[in-house]
């Protein structure tokens, strides 16, 4: 019986498409990294609940979705240069592949030089206490931490772009293996002010805003002197030629990156308007549980973008049909993974935060239907968003990003909580539905005009 399995996995991980095999190694090792970064992140929850409140932690999630948006200043550049790098590597260009990496990251450089600038004068201005809903806080201490959290995301911003080489290169794991290894590192540092100090709101975002950025430059520091020094950024490597090619390719990604926000990152804010930053963690608690399956789903599909994007260089069709129908069979395996965690879900929520959070039904079925949707249209994005057949979707996410917001504050005084996500649900149906048909009209060559574009 050891035996057979053990041929069958040999099989599995050795035979088939070169591309197909690269694929599993990266998504089974992301898959136990990931699993590590899963339970350091449940674990992490209720001990920073712990440490701080609920109310204070609802302002740090808010607060960090805020200074996401500022992210949409790379103007496209980290989804341009992957589909760019992976298309020098497939076409053996090493010199090209080291000129974009450098270009951007010196392009990256200034525009977070930039912002840290002028954000660092205008944030004594901006009334932070309005903003987060948080009349109970202290308007310096507030001040503080958001210049820390927007110092630390510059700093990240351009550091990051290690994560998008990697994935170029169809190791995404390696991805995964620098988040848990900073996750880590800040699960132990709570553990220790928990029994060190009294918390506080700035030790806080210290520990999780600045520990994984850290070890992302360390990271960094790691490949580009080992395995992947002969493509290592450098200025005497920089060409704003290259730039520019990757600002034209990257202003579409640019205008999904916004659309993207407002239908992720707006939930928060919405919620902490409609009713207080507690009920932000309440909303987050569940979306942390249904984001296993989520986290799950990224895990094996991230490592097909820079896969598609090679197949579509080459004109490997078969191959892309085949990788589309399997995911969809995963699709239905995860949705079926969802619903039984709904039905799981009270016994989960007690054991793992006793009775600090009280969790309405409703939430959690509005994040089983999320999580459902948001896959199924994710599944036909990645394709398109590897191949650069993407205006269908820059058009229908600007629909998309206009209506969420009022429709999220229409059905929340109606729903509660779950009338916010269901905004998110409904738009995805939407999305799904389109993207599909466009995915089978590129599969079989016969997309034409917007769905060819």
């Amino acid at each position: 019986m050891l035996q057979t399995i053990q041929t069958n996995l040999h099989r599995y991980f050795n035979r088939g498409h070169e591309r197909s095999l690269k694929t599993k190694k990266n998504i089974v090792k992301s898959i136990l990294l990931k699993g590590g970064s899963v339970a350091v992140s449940l674990t992490l929850i209720p001990l920073t609940i712990h440490y701080i409140n609920p109310t204070q932690y609802g302002i740090w999630l808010t607060l960090s979705s805020i200074i996401t948006w500022a992210g949409l200043f790379d103007m496209g550049l980290g989804n341009g240069l992957k589909n760019k790098l992976t298309t020098m590597i497939t076409l053996g260009d090493v010199s090209g592949a080291r000129s974009y990496i450098s270009s951007t990251y010196a392009l990256l450089f200034i525009i977070a030089l930039l912002m840290f600038l002028v954000f660092y004068f205008v944030n004594p201005f901006i009334d932070w206490r309005t903003v987060l809903n948080a009349k109970g806080s202290s308007g310096a201490e507030l001040s503080r931490v958001v210049l820390i959290v927007f110092g630390c995301f510059c700093f990240q911003f351009v550091v990051q772009l290690i994560n998008n080489v990697l994935t170029a290169n169809q190791v995404p794991a390696k991805v995964a293996l620098i988040s848990l290894i900073g996750q880590i590192c800040s699960l132990a540092a709570i553990l220790i002010l928990t029994n060190v100090k009294q918390g506080t709101l700035t030790d806080l975002v210290i520990v999780i805003a600045g520990i994984p950025l850290v070890v992302l430059i360390l990271g960094s520091i790691w490949f580009y002197r080992g395995e992947y020094k002969h493509i290592a950024p450098g200025f005497k490597y920089v060409n704003f030629k290259y730039a520019r090619q990757l600002l034209a390719v990257g202003s579409a990604f640019f205008i999904i990156q916004i659309n993207a926000l407002v239908l992720y990152e707006t939930d928060n804010i919405v919620i902490t308007q409609l009713f207080g930053p507690k009920e932000v963690t309440t909303f987050n608690v569940a979306y942390k549980l249904f984001s296993i399956i989520l986290m799950f789903f990224v895990i094996v599909i991230t490592p097909f973008w820079s896969a598609f994007t090679e197949a579509y260089t080459k004109n490997d069709y078969e191959w892309i049909r085949n990788a589309v129908n399997k995911i969809n069979k995963l699709w239905l395996v995860l949705s079926f993974c969802s619903v039984l965690l709904l039905i799981v879900s009270p016994w989960l929520y007690k054991a793992w935060l006793g009775k600090s959070i009280t969790m309405p039904i409703t939430l959690s079925i509005a994040m089983c239907l999320y999580t459902i949707t948001i896959i199924w249209q994710a599944i036909h994005v990645q394709l398109l968003n590897g191949i650069g057949k993407i205006k269908l979707q820059v058009y229908l996410g600007i629909i998309g990003s206009i209506v969420n917001i009022p429709l999220s504050i229409f059905l929340g005084p109606l729903l509660g909580i779950a009338g916010v996500t269901l905004s998110n649900i409904i738009l995805f149906v939407i999305m799904g539905i389109t993207f599909s048909i466009q995915t089978n009209k590129i599969i079989n060559r016969t997309a034409i005009g917007i769905f060819n574009a």
